[in-house]
């Protein structure tokens, strides 16, 4: 039987989800730790078992184990918009659930928002933006949700970036532009706004939706691993 990962699925105000593993986020997060202890101390299961205990929502399938924090009715379901629903017993279709290509989604975020400088993105050179006040354009917040990532070319036009992680394309498509259209009555008012939508694989269906809304562009990810030989030690250069 395969190993089962464990993953804290965090609802985020302007919807959608952050996933992260279990452990970590409760060592982060340790008043939410109902056993006191430190999770390394524990096994998944019996923390798993704790959560659930505390009224924690666990979904299963093969390969992951999906946790969510009790919530109110209306968190649970937009939950169940992004996760798909269960049955009586946690089970959920594997296909309903995160995208598994980039599990930890704040990890492709962050990924994107470290080597911004170095993606081609429509011919521009982006960087994140930068308000007045410090704040970097990285689940930048604003009065319709935070956006996952906010950049500005050389220009000074704004560039929205939204991690699809909804089942539904036309959820996806309402919260790129209602952030797009948020950065343009605010700190953008004046320049141009683009918006692009990043995941693994772009559907039919948000092709159609996006060929008849300016500014949007959909971008699919690729993870390309590699193992490098490291056997060879550095010689001192001699004096």
């Amino acid at each position: 039987m395969p190993v089962q990962r464990h993953n804290v699925v965090i609802s985020k105000t302007g919807g959608g989800v952050e996933v992260y593993p279990m452990k970590d986020w409760l060592r982060e997060h340790p008043e939410e730790n109902p056993t006191g202890r430190d999770p390394g101390d524990l096994t998944s299961h019996q923390l798993r078992a704790a959560l659930q205990k505390a009224g924690w929502s666990i979904r299963r399938t093969e390969t992951e184990v999906i946790l969510t924090k009790p919530s109110s009715e209306a968190e649970a379901s937009a939950l169940d918009q992004v996760l798909g629903s269960t049955d009586d017993n946690g089970d959920a279709d594997a296909g309903e659930l995160v995208d598994a290509a980039f599990a930890l989604e704040y990890q492709l975020r962050d990924f994107i928002a470290t080597n911004l400088h170095t993606i081609n993105v429509v011919g521009r050179h982006l960087k994140i933006y930068i308000d007045s006040s410090g704040r970097k354009g990285i689940e930048y917040p604003s009065e319709v949700g935070p956006i996952d990532i906010l950049a500005v070319d050389e220009a000074g036009s704004f560039y929205v970036f939204e991690l699809k992680r909804a089942r539904s394309p036309d959820h996806a498509i309402g919260q790129l532009t209602r952030y797009m259209g948020w950065v343009r009555k605010t700190i953008g008012a004046g320049r141009e706004v683009a918006g692009f939508i990043v995941a693994k694989a772009i559907s039919k269906n948000l092709r159609y939706a996006v060929s008849v809304i300016p500014n949007v562009s959909l971008f699919e990810y690729e993870i390309d691993f590699r193992l490098n030989t490291a056997n060879e030690l550095a010689m001192p250069s001699p004096e």
